[in-house]
């Protein structure tokens, strides 16, 4: 008898396990290029702004609310999608001077590590730009959920930080053009 309630026991505790790793799963997503952004500024001769976009990027995550360290956040960008407003100018930066968009056709990121934060999360990951590849850390704002349309669930974040271009290999025409490239993203992604 008391080895049947041992048995019965030992099931017991192993459905709960089973049912309690399966609510406590990760909810995977897929990022909305159509609600979402890769946005950057430049000072040019300190005078003024030029403003910029990378219209063709794609990208997951995937989110543990009990777990910020099983988080994880991918993006990849192309190069030759960039555009801010003047085809001359977007011809120059995808050019050898700046970007080579034909030897390095992607911008990338890939997180490594994902802390807990008062406004979402902090994000450490490497980040590959110009052929270098670097380890960067910035805050990543937001988490909030909505349901739109009916049966889609949709979450999002945005993040700012600067990056020194000469940092990636990007070192010409810095009399003119800032070292300091401001960037700012924001996404929504769809969840699976």
């Amino acid at each position: 008898m008391q080895q049947r309630f041992c048995a019965l026991v030992l099931v017991a505790a192993f459905v709960a396990a089973c049912c309690a790793a399966a609510t406590s799963r990760a909810d995977d997503y897929t990022i909305d290029p159509v609600h979402s952004g890769v946005n950057f500024r430049i000072s040019h001769l300190g005078l003024s702004w030029v403003h910029g976009r990378f219209n063709d990027f794609k990208g997951k995550f995937v989110i543990d609310a009990k777990d910020a360290g099983k988080c994880s956040f991918e993006l990849s960008i192309k190069v030759d999608s960039i555009d801010t407003g003047n085809a001359k100018r977007d011809g120059h930066l995808k050019s050898g001077d700046f970007f080579n968009a034909k030897q390095f056709p992607s911008i990338t990121f890939k997180s490594t590590a994902v802390t807990t934060i008062k406004e979402g999360y902090e994000v450490t990951g490497n980040f590959n730009m110009h052929g270098v590849e670097k380890k960067i850390t910035f805050p990543l704002v937001g988490g909030r959920t909505a349901e739109f349309p009916k049966g889609t669930i949709r979450t999002g974040y945005s993040a700012e930080l600067v990056l020194k271009r000469s940092d990636f290999g990007m070192d010409k025409m810095l009399e003119a053009l800032s070292d300091n490239v401001y960037v700012a993203i924001s996404f929504e992604g769809i969840k699976k």
